[in-house]
């Protein structure tokens, strides 16, 4: 199994931390979509929606999932890559999606520990705990539709590593 791993679901559900020790395990290259495209751009994803607005961000963000994949790569995803029909299916036909998912209070709690994460926009305006209810109502179907995995992102990172390296060596069997 070469293919692109994705790894979505909300913010602060570990899509970095897992994929980055994934990609280890795996001996894949990995790479944060969000990240690459500050990098790219030379622009922080809050500088870029006041720029371009949401629609524009998202719009770079589908060129950014694009340009990434890469046989043994390892993609953590923006969590709002999934509203984008034109994402879910790229997604489902070249890769493996893995949705790591957590509640909005978990997310809201590792939201405020990682003050990295306040570079990006609040999407509502609302307190964290009230913006992750919102964004995990508007976005659960779209990351279950989009997943061929769903694993619990409140474990470990390397219990959720561990789960899907075995998902991975099942799959193989197959």
């Amino acid at each position: 199994m070469t293919q692109t791993i994705f790894m979505v679901g909300a913010r602060g559900a570990g899509k970095t931390t897992i994929g980055k020790a994934l990609a280890q395990a795996l001996r894949y290259r990995f790479i944060d979509t969000d990240l690459f495209m500050q990098q790219t751009l030379q622009s922080s994803v809050a500088e870029l929606v006041a720029r371009e607005g949401w629609d524009g961000f998202r719009l770079r963000e589908s060129m950014a999932l694009q340009t990434v994949t890469a046989a043994k790569t390892v993609v953590a995803t923006g969590g709002g890559a999934v509203l984008s029909q034109d994402n879910r299916i790229f997604m489902r036909n070249y890769g493996l999606v893995i949705y790591l998912r957590a509640s909005a209070n978990v997310l809201a709690g590792r939201l405020a520990e990682d003050p990295e994460d306040t570079q990006r926009p609040s999407l509502t305006g609302k307190p964290i705990v009230e913006e992750m209810l919102d964004v995990l109502a508007s976005r659960e179907a779209l990351y279950q539709e989009v997943a061929h995995h769903v694993l619990d992102a409140t474990q470990s990172p390397e219990e959720v590593v561990e789960h899907i390296l075995q998902i991975l060596s099942d799959e193989k069997v197959k």
